[in-house]
């Protein structure tokens, strides 16, 4: 059974390298007259080369016979051949670099874009160090290869072929040594080569892991220094990197003994046609010069098996990266079939009908096609529904249960329970960052499935409890929400989450550069940007997901008039575990278990002393 399990993983894992070679190739493609310019080049050079070696035999029968005039015509044209052979040489390595980068940038460029299509849940299982490495050391070994291998192979092949053509010209006789050497040579490659990529493949598997043990570390190391980890995590580290040791020990292990053994062979076989090739000559059986060239052309005829060896390592590296790289972008993308779009809107104040508008004059409209080729235009007006969904991350592990919520246009959603209640989940299905198990769920009477995502997203703003800022000024932070707002716009938004006030403190106010994750930032100001960018947005429906969790009680109280004024006429959605931020919401609905256990406003739920009232007076635990 086991033996079975083996065979069917290698014969997998064959055709996956197999696959990855294909798709690397097609890339390649993409630069077909380049490539083949290269190998029009080395062709040449291998060709001078060989030529040139092969010279040797008349130049050193005119020398012996002093024939002054041949040599000197003979010397000058192994001169040009051999300057030609430098010329293509340099010709094809400038071609082979710029292509290779060519090459290489339009995997990365790929890979990126693959990135922004694929499903949350890849990245909520998958460490961000190992998405990391595809880009870096992945991507690297395929440029490497590239680089180095690409002309060398086809240099090699028109070498060990017009070598072994020009040793049988010379002497046939001596060849079949040659060739019974070469086989032998060639059998222990494929033998080591098959066993080593194996481990190669592992090798590269084991730096994606360390580099995804080492991001999360860094990301929390202020964490480690807290609880004292340090010694666990470096016995952590050394656990990963002690398996990437092992694997790229045993992937080199076979690949190096390879050259040592290659040159053994080689001198041997050398030295065995040198002591026939004399006593053919001593035999009168060939010449001198015969014999020189012939002997230089043995020495040559272990240099492509040599070159090939010393580059197995780098191409079997690059396959294993490669089927890395392919392999993640076989990954199915998130699923969007909707064809329904968001236009501006106009309405007929006679007809009350709605039609679409070059500019935004009364609202956002929904752009629903119909059978017939006409369009339907539906007011966006934030009507959201969920009916009867059912969900689950995990097959087997429902986290939904029957659930029906309603949101009317402008009505503001509470959202309250204990951990793992289910309560963030229903913002992520209604962005349809996962999709729902059964049910339905309708905004403005239409299915979100039949949505197009860009377009539902773009009617939503989202607040989430993890801020997110990216490298840059204050102004770009808070514009993301809105890439066409002006400064002015960005500013009004930034006063109505009330962080005009503490930017205007910044020594570039607005201009002010911040890093990644706004590290030079408070987390309460971190939060504040992040309702600035929700705010310039100016969404339909806007969602709150702990938006106010790291703010403290002053900054709260402060903000209550701006955040009022940025819900005021939108359909929002709070989710909080302060249940003072959620009193003035116009429906609280309790969760639990992923069950809407409780519905009503505060002063309903707390008169029925309920769940909700023990939650409020603390009797249970909202963590």
């Amino acid at each position: 059974m086991n033996k079975t399990n083996r065979t069917d993983s290698s014969v997998n894992q064959h055709q996956q390298r197999k696959s990855a070679l294909g798709q690397l190739l097609h890339y390649m493609g993409n630069h077909k007259f380049e490539f083949l310019f290269v190998a029009i080049l080395v062709t040449i050079s291998g060709l001078a080369n060989l030529i040139g070696t092969y010279m040797l035999r008349p130049i050193i029968n005119a020398a012996g016979d002093q024939k002054m005039d041949r040599l000197a015509t003979l010397l000058i044209t192994t001169i040009v051949i051999y300057v030609c052979g430098v010329i293509a040489a340099w010709g094809y390595t400038q071609i082979m670099a710029r292509s290779a980068q060519q090459v290489t940038r339009e995997i990365r460029h790929d890979l990126f874009k693959k990135m922004q299509d694929l499903p949350l849940k890849v990245f909520d299982t998958t460490q961000y160090g190992d998405l990391m490495a595809r880009f870096t050391s992945d991507v690297d070994t395929v440029n490497d290869a590239l680089n180095n291998a690409f002309a060398s192979v086809i240099q090699n092949f028109i070498q060990s072929a017009g070598t072994m053509i020009m040793l049988f010209v010379l002497n046939w006789k001596l060849s079949l040594i040659v060739v019974g050497f070469y086989a032998l040579m060639l059998i222990y490659i494929l033998i080591a080569s098959k066993i080593s990529k194996r481990y190669f493949g592992n090798q590269q598997k084991f730096i994606g892991a360390l580099n995804g043990y080492v991001e999360e570390m860094i990301a929390g190391l202020k964490v480690v220094k807290v609880f004292n980890h340090e010694q666990a995590s470096i016995q952590r580290f050394n656990e990963y990197d002690d398996s990437l040791e092992q694997a790229s020990e045993r992937a080199l292990s076979y690949s190096q003994t390879m050259v040592p053994v290659i040159v053994s062979f080689s001198y041997i076989n050398y030295a065995i046609v040198a002591v026939v090739g004399g006593y053919m000559v001593l035999s009168g059986q060939s010449d001198v010069g015969s014999l020189a060239s012939y002997l230089v052309f043995v020495r040559q005829a272990a240099a492509p098996i040599n070159s090939v060896v010393q580059q197995s390592t780098l191409l079997l590296t690059a396959l294993s990266g490669a089927q890395r790289i392919f392999d993640f972008m076989k990954i199915e993308p998130e699923i969007d079939q909707g064809n329904v779009t968001l236009a501006y809107g106009k309405k007929d104040p006679q007809t009350g009908t709605w039609t679409e508008s070059q500019t935004l004059e009364d609202g956002w409209v929904w752009k629903h096609p119909r059978a017939n080729g006409s369009y339907e235009y539906v007011p966006l007006q934030g009507d959201v529904r969920f009916e009867h969904v059912n969900f689950s991350y995990v097959l087997g592990k429902q986290i939904l249960h029957d659930l029906n919520l309603y949101a009317m246009p402008a009505q503001t959603i509470a959202i309250v329970g204990s951990t793992g209640a289910g309560k963030t989940t229903i913002t992520n299905l209604l962005n349809r960052f996962y999709e729902i198990d059964s049910g339905s769920i309708l905004y403005d009477g239409i299915d979100i499935r039949l949505i197009a995502k860009a377009d539902l997203r773009r009617s939503l703003s989202m607040v989430l409890q993890d801020t997110h800022l990216f490298a840059g000024t204050i102004m770009d932070n808070i514009r993301y929400g809105n890439l066409s707002a002006s400064d002015q716009e960005c500013i009004e938004a930034a006063k109505l989450a009330n962080a005009h006030s503490f930017i205007r403190r910044l020594p570039q106010g607005y201009q002010t550069q911040i890093g990644t994750e706004g590290s030079s930032l408070s987390t309460g100001q971190r939060q504040l940007l992040a309702i600035a960018r929700a705010a310039v947005a100016n969404p339909p429906v806007l969602v709150l997901d702990e938006a106010t969790s790291s703010i403290d009680t002053r900054t709260e109280k402060l903000i209550e008039k701006g955040m009022k004024s940025l819900m005021d006429g939108r359909t929002t959605f709070v989710i909080a575990h302060r249940l003072s931020t959620v009193r003035n919401a116009d429906c609280i609905v309790v969760m639990d278990q992923g069950r809407i256990v409780e519905r009503g406003n505060h002063e309903h739920l707390m008169e029925k002393k309920g769940y909700y009232y023990q939650l409020y007076n603390g009797m249970f635990e909202l963590s």
